[in-house]
């Protein structure tokens, strides 16, 4: 019996597969179906969804009039949105569908990505298509 038990416990370890740490470069990306859901929406259903994150983070939002998609950013998605008071926001969207919003004039001094938009969204920043790659 003890022999079993012997034999036994190096095939449950090798069925575990590679319980190694993850490498130091080696970065790993969680997504959340609301992230990809973004690209999908349409402009207005997007601008709504920017100005939702924006006034729940307390700040103020009438209306908003652009908003595309920016970059990756750790395990969240960054989008840009500007307001109808002219103010722009980097909005990050986590994979637990939560929001953290900064003004875009703050977010170089605290080490985020610029607010530079990479894919093209709506209202302000449609007409930019000769000066932004738009993707997909």
């Amino acid at each position: 019996m003890f022999r079993i038990a012997l034999l036994t416990v190096p095939l449950m370890l090798a069925a575990c597969g590679d319980t190694s740490p993850p490498a130091e470069n080696e970065t790993i990306q969680t997504r959340g179906e609301n992230q990809d859901a973004l690209f999908e929406l349409s402009d207005m259903n997007r601008d709504i969804a920017m100005r939702r994150a924006i006034t729940g983070a307390g700040y103020p939002c009438d209306r908003v009039t652009g908003s595309g998609y920016a970059a990756p950013y750790e395990n969240m998605e960054m989008w840009v949105a500007t307001c109808d008071d002219d103010r722009e926001w980097a909005v990050f969207i986590g994979a637990d569908d939560t929001a953290q919003v900064r003004y875009c004039d703050d977010v170089e001094a605290i080490d985020l990505p610029r607010c530079d938009i990479t894919r093209l969204g709506t209202g302000i920043y449609a007409s930019d298509s000769a000066s932004v790659g738009e993707e997909g």
